[in-house]
């Protein structure tokens, strides 16, 4: 079973940015694609970016594109969300997934097999 906890989130002024943060309690962090997924209130979950476990390759959301970036730290168990240039839409809570050996369905969330309890990000002036 691997616990997943996101930190990172709060209120941030629109242009601003967040670096969102989440530690996996995983013996094979190396092993698992990672995601990163947000929920804005009243909207479905919706993919916002992920990248792979095996050569690190990255994908994102259209509306992310350009002003995200994620990355991770095997050696930390870590994946980062770099959120750059934030727009009031970007205001949701914020899940971090974990996929084991994941390669396909990455913007899919029942692909995942674990999930964070969620951070807060609100875009507002």
């Amino acid at each position: 079973q691997a616990q997943l906890v996101e930190s990172g989130g709060g209120l941030v002024q629109p242009g601003g940015s967040l670096r969102l943060s989440c530690v996996a309690s995983v013996r094979t962090f190396s092993r698992y694609t990672m995601g990163w997924f947000r929920q804005a209130a009243g909207k479905e979950r919706e993919f916002v970016s992920a990248i792979s476990w095996s050569v690190g390759a990255t994908y994102y959301d259209d509306s992310v594109k350009g002003r995200f970036t994620i990355s991770r730290d095997n050696a930390k168990n870590t994946v980062y969300l770099q959120m750059n240039s934030l727009k009031p839409e970007d205001t949701a809570v914020y899940y971090c997934a974990a996929q084991f050996r994941g390669t396909n369905l990455l913007a899919t969330a029942t692909s995942y097999d674990y999930w964070g309890q969620g951070t807060q990000v609100t875009v507002s002036s």
